[in-house]
């Protein structure tokens, strides 16, 4: 699944981060992101991968082809 820039920009708002926290992430440049988040540039599927990765471990879930939401955590507790 590729991610949209929409849900780039989304994603870094859900978890309070800026371009520079996920150029932290990621390990590409926070100029190259923001080139990336405003149509300036058409990234390689990977670096795409790896910041779809990075979110996902930061508690993002993508959702459809446009969509993404916080992650739930849920415990289950079986007896018996």
């Amino acid at each position: 699944m590729v991610i949209t820039t929409a849900q780039i920009r989304g994603a870094r708002g859900l978890l309070g981060w800026t371009q520079s926290d996920l150029a932290k992430h990621t390990e590409i440049s926070a100029t190259s992101i923001g080139a990336i988040e405003n149509n300036l540039s058409t990234p390689r599927d990977a670096t795409l991968g790896a910041i779809k990765q990075a979110f996902e471990a930061g508690g993002i879930e993508f959702i459809g082809s446009d969509g993404l939401r916080l992650k739930t955590f849920q415990v289950d507790v079986l007896k018996g």
